[in-house]
C-alpha cells in the first residue's frame, strides 16, 4: 500500500554566519576607489615611482635632523633647517609653477628627480667623512627645498590631465596612500638602520631609490604645455596670484593649512621629545605615527568621494589635528603619545584629500601649474615655519610645552579662519560654479577628441581633457609623482 504523503523535505541549510550583504556593501564602500589606477597607465607609473621615492626620502628625512642633533646638540640648530628651506621653497615654488604651465611637465619631473638623487649622494659622501661637516646638511636641505619647489607644481598639475574629473577625489586618496606606504616603511626602517648600520646606509638607500624612480618616470608619455602657453615671467606668476585671490574658498584652503602646520607641526623636535619621554627607541615610531594615521584614512577612503561640502571637512580635520597634537604634548606615556600622533596624522590626511580635490576640480589647466606653486607654499612653507617656531619655543618653554601650546594655537587659529571665510564653509562641489564649468569643459573636450584629447588648444575651454592610458594618449604625481617626502 502506497502512502500519499509527500516525501520529507531536505533539511534547511544552516544560517549564514558571515556578514550580511548590506554590511558587506557598507564595508566595501569604505575601501579606496581604484578607478584612477584602472583607467590611467601614467597614473599607475607615477604611483609606483612615488612609493619608491617617498620610501627612500623618508630615510633621509629621519637621518638629517638626527645627524644635526648629534653634531650640534641644539634644538635651535635643528629648527633652523626650516628657515634654511623656506626661502628656496618660496622662490622656486612660484617659479616652478610658471615653468609647469610653460614647458613639458614630464621633462621637468625627470630633471628635478635626477638632481634630487644627486643631493642624496652628497649627503652620503659627507656622512662618510671622518668628521662630517654641518654646513653640507644645511646646503642639502636648501637644495632639496629648491628642487622640490621646481618639481612639485609640475607633478600636481599632471593629475587633472590624466584622471577624469569625477575620479579626482579618489586619485587624491590613492596618491596619499602611495605617500603613506613609503613614509611609514621609511622611518620604521630608518630607526633600525640608524641604530645598527649608521647614517650612511640611510643616505645610500635613499640615493638608490631615486635611480628606480627616474627609470619609471622615463616611461611616462610627454606632457607638453598648451599651445598658447606664455613663457615664465613675473607677470604670469602675478596672474596666478590674482586668480587665487579672487577665489576666497581657495585662499581658505591655503590659510587653514598654513595655520595648522605653523603652530602644530612637531617633527623637528621628535629626537628631543623621544629623549624627554625616556624612549629614544621610539624615534622611528614617532616619525611613522603620523603617516600611519594617514594610511588608516586612505585605506578607508571610499567615503571621501561622497563628501561634497569639502570646505567644512577641511576645517574640522585641521581643528582635530591641533587638538590631537596638543594632547600629545601633555602626556608622558610614550604609547599614548604615539596613539595621539596617529590620530593627528589621520586628521591631516582628511584635510589633504579634500584640499587636493577642491584644487583639481576647480582650477583651469592653463593656470594649474602656477596655482600648484601657490599650493606648494601653503602645504610646505607652513611646516618649514613650524620647525622654526617649535625649535625656538622649545628652547624657551621646554619640548612638551612647545608641542601642546602649538596644538592649542592651531585650534584657535583654525576656528578664527572658519568664522572669517564663509565661502570656504559654504563650498559645495555639486553646485560651485567653477567645479561645474570644469566638468562641462572636460566633457566637451572628451566629446571632441576622445580619450586621448591633449591640453586645451589656444582659446580653448578651461581645464585639460581627460586622457587615455596609451603611449600616445596623453601625459603624465601628492600629497601629489615621484616627489620627495
Amino acid at each position: 500500500m502506497t502512502s500519499d504523503s509527500a516525501p520529507p523535505s531536505a533539511p534547511a541549510p544552516p544560517p549564514a554566519t558571515g556578514p550580511s550583504r548590506p554590511v558587506r556593501r557598507r564595508l566595501s564602500a569604505l575601501l579606496p576607489d581604484l578607478a584612477p589606477w584602472r583607467s590611467s597607465r601614467d597614473f599607475r607609473l607615477l604611483w609606483c615611482a612615488g612609493v619608491i621615492t617617498v620610501f627612500g626620502s623618508s630615510l633621509s628625512f629621519v637621518a638629517l635632523p638626527l645627524q644635526l642633533k648629534e653634531l650640534t646638540g641644539s634644538t635651535l640648530a635643528v629648527g633652523a633647517l626650516g628657515a634654511v628651506e623656506l626661502v628656496p621653497l618660496i622662490v622656486f615654488g612660484l617659479y616652478g609653477g610658471a615653468l609647469a604651465d610653460a614647458f613639458d611637465r614630464r621633462r621637468l619631473v625627470l630633471w628635478t628627480e635626477t638632481a634630487l638623487g644627486l643631493v642624496s649622494v652628497l649627503l652620503l659622501l659627507n656622512s662618510a667623512l671622518p668628521h662630517p661637516m654641518v654646513w653640507p646638511l644645511y646646503a642639502a636641505a636648501a637644495a632639496t627645498s629648491a628642487l622640490t619647489g621646481l618639481q612639485r607644481p609640475a607633478l600636481d598639475a599632471l593629475v587633472p590631465r590624466i584622471v577624469p574629473h569625477a575620479e579626482l577625489a579618489a586619485a587624491a586618496a590613492l596618491n596619499a596612500l602611495r605617500w603613506q606606504l613609503g613614509a611609514i616603511a621609511g622611518p620604521a626602517l630608518a630607526g633600525g638602520l640608524l641604530a645598527l648600520a649608521g647614517l650612511r646606509w640611510a643616505y645610500a638607500v635613499d640615493a638608490a631609490t631615486f635611480v628606480v624612480s627616474v627609470l619609471l618616470a622615463l616611461r611616462l608619455a610627454p606632457s607638453p604645455a598648451s599651445h598658447d602657453a606664455e613663457r615664465p615671467s613675473l607677470r604670469g606668476i602675478a596672474e596666478g596670484a590674482r586668480y587665487a585671490w579672487s577665489r576666497k574658498e581657495l585662499l581658505g584652503t591655503y590659510a587653514v593649512d598654513v595655520v595648522a602646520m605653523l603652530f602644530a607641526f612637531p617633527l623637528a623636535i621628535f629626537p628631543f621629545l623621544a629623549d624627554d619621554l625616556d624612549a629614544p627607541w621610539a624615534l622611528g615610531l614617532m616619525y611613522a605615527a603620523l603617516p600611519a594615521g594617514s594610511l588608516l584614512v586612505s585605506l578607508t577612503s571610499g567615503w571621501t568621494s561622497r563628501v561634497h561640502r569639502q570646505g567644512r571637512a577641511i576645517v574640522l580635520a585641521a581643528a582635530g589635528w591641533g587638538l590631537a597634537v596638543a594632547a600629545a604634548g601633555l602626556l608622558d606615556h610614550v604609547w599614548a603619545v604615539l596613539l595621539l600622533l596617529t590620530v593627528a596624522g589621520a586628521c591631516d590626511m582628511i584635510s589633504g584629500i579634500f584640499r587636493s580635490a577642491m584644487w583639481n576640480q576647480t582650477i583651469p589647466d592653463e593656470l594649474r601649474g602656477r596655482l600648484a606653486g601657490i599650493e606648494l607654499l601653503s602645504y610646505a612653507a607652513g611646516p618649514q615655519l613650524g620647525q622654526v617656531r617649535i625649535g625656538g619655543m622649545a628652547a624657551l618653554t621646554g619640548v612638551r610645552a612647545a608641542v601642546s601650546l602649538g596644538g592649542l594655537l592651531c585650534f584657535a587659529g583654525v576656528g578664527l579662519l572658519a568664522l572669517g571665510l564663509p565661502k570656504l564653509m559654504s563650498y559645495d562641489a555639486r553646485t560651485d560654479a567653477h567645479a561645474r564649468r570644469m566638468r562641462e569643459s572636460r566633457s566637451a573636450a572628451v566629446a571632441r577628441g576622445g580619450e586621448g584629447a591633449g591640453p586645451p588648444a589656444a582659446g580653448g575651454p578651461d581645464g585639460a581633457a581627460e586622457r587615455g592610458d596609451g603611449p600616445g594618449a596623453g601625459s603624465p604625481a601628492p600629497d601629489t609623482d615621484p616627489a620627495p617626502a
